[in-house]
């Protein structure tokens, strides 16, 4: 199975992807943190998405290119976080084509603006494995430490209240030709996020079944 998970910052992309992933055992490839990763390196290539995402605006789409094509082939896989918008669609089109990859299902994680800060403002990231915590719905077991790994939980600087709503914004300006692109597609799945992750998982899971 091949899945395109697409959704608002905040919408439960990350939680969702790596739970599809173990229970299809398919590769994950998550932007975001391919991104975060070169940003920890220091790398020219980090520096320059540092300051793209610091800001809360989107990372060049030839830069993320790049790196899609390093991390995708014709196996199954779960897509988290690409595409943004309708030019990267068209890219990712194109390259789908050049790796014989003909099917897939496009995933819309739905959640509004106010779930969306409420999520974000409360989140906070190990700064050592990228785990995903949220101070009231998902907080450690020990303050400010990653269950997983011991590395130290931080607030990215991207998940502040002013921030937030720039990255909605932003995200709303670029979603709507995009969902109307793939809405066009056989396999255009919507579904309501704003519930726990357990239920939104189970109604992914759901869905899916029927499409495979």
């Amino acid at each position: 199975m091949r899945i395109i998970l697409f959704g608002a910052p905040g919408s439960g992309k990350g939680t969702q992807a790596q739970a599809l992933a173990e229970y299809y055992k398919i590769k994950r490839i998550c932007v975001g943190d391919i991104l975060r990763q070169e940003v920890n390196k220091g790398s020219s290539f980090g520096k320059m998405v540092k300051s793209y995402m610091e800001k809360g605006l989107l990372v060049p789409d030839e830069l993320i290119l790049d790196l899609i094509k390093k991390n995708i082939d014709n196996k199954d896989f779960i897509l988290d976080g690409y595409p943004r918008n309708l030019s990267q669609a068209a890219q990712l089109e194109k390259l789908f084509s050049e790796k014989n990859i003909d099917t897939y299902v496009f995933v819309y994680l739905y959640v509004d603006r106010e779930t969306i800060i409420n999520r974000l403002s409360k989140r906070l990231i190990c700064q050592d494995c990228g785990a995903n915590y949220h101070l009231i719905n998902m907080p450690p077991k020990k303050d400010k430490i990653c269950d997983i790994c011991k590395g130290n939980l931080i607030q990215r600087k991207d998940d502040t209240p002013k921030v937030i709503r720039k990255r909605w914004e932003v995200f709303l300006k670029e979603s709507k030709p995009l969902l109307d692109f793939y809405k066009k597609k056989d396999k255009f799945i919507k579904i309501d996020a704003k519930a726990k992750k357990d239920i939104v998982f189970s109604r992914i899971i759901k869905l899916l079944d029927k499409c495979d």
